[in-house]
Formats: structure tokens, C-alpha cells, sequence
């Protein structure tokens, strides 16, 4: 969660400040629109959201559920940035942090599937019972 919340820290605040370094970095591209470069400003604030969220469930050691819903919440973000990103490449969009974009997208869905399995045995239940 730390690491998500440092990654889209940086994402957020850089899609909110200056949209169009960020998608000629990622998608070798700039935002010409300024409809365009509103909505990216939009998504920048929404990822300093998840990542203040993700801050602060590690900060107050929120218990499990919410804990739980947030990494859900991330799960989804995350596989659909990949499908985004590839789709672009897709479509010919090139930049150079297009792929490493999307393999760390794909990685932080994966350590959140994995979070999310589901173990033997109940976290909460009284030492020595399942």
C-alpha cells in the first residue's frame, strides 16, 4: 500500500500539473484539447485520492475490511490502466514509458490479487482455530 500510494503520488500530482509531459512521456503524444487536458487534470486529483487513501489505511493500520475494500478498489484501477495502456500501444500510440507504465501497473494488480486471495484459516479467528 505504501508503494501504491508513493506511485500515484507522483502520477496524480503529475497528471494534475502538467498533463500533456505526462501523456507525451507515456503515449508520445501531447494533449491538444483543452477538454482533454481538463479531463487529465480530473484523473490526476482522483489518483492523489487513492493514493491518500492508500496512505492512510497503512497510517491508522485501518482493520481488514477496509483495508480490504481499498485494495479492491486498487485492483480495478490497476487492470484497467493495463487495458488502457495496451489498447493504446494498440492503436499506435508510442512513448517511452508506455510499457514500463503498463508492466507496473500489471505488477501492483497482481500483489493486489494476491492480497486478496483468500488463506487458510481466518486472519481474526482466536489462535488455533481455522
Amino acid at each position: 500500500m505504501i508503494v501504491t500510494a508513493i506511485v500515484e503520488l507522483g502520477a496524480g500530482a503529475m497528471l494534475a500539473v502538467a498533463p500533456s509531459a505526462l501523456t507525451l512521456i507515456l503515449l508520445g503524444e501531447r494533449l491538444d484539447a483543452p477538454a482533454a487536458v481538463a479531463v487529465a487534470r480530473i484523473a490526476g486529483v482522483a489518483l492523489l485520492a487513492l493514493a491518500l487513501a492508500c496512505g492512510m489505511a497503512v497510517r491508522d493500520h485501518a482493520p481488514p475490511r477496509p483495508a480490504q475494500g481499498i485494495i479492491a478498489a486498487m485492483l480495478l484501477y490497476n487492470c484497467g490502466a493495463v487495458a488502457v495502456l495496451v489498447y493504446a500501444a494498440i492503436v499506435g500510440l508510442r512513448g517511452i514509458g508506455l510499457w514500463p507504465t503498463a508492466v507496473l501497473h500489471a505488477a501492483i494488480a497482481l500483489w493486489c490479487f494476491a492480497s486478496l486471495a483468500p488463506r487458510h484459516g481466518r486472519p481474526d479467528a482466536p489462535e488455533g482455530q481455522p
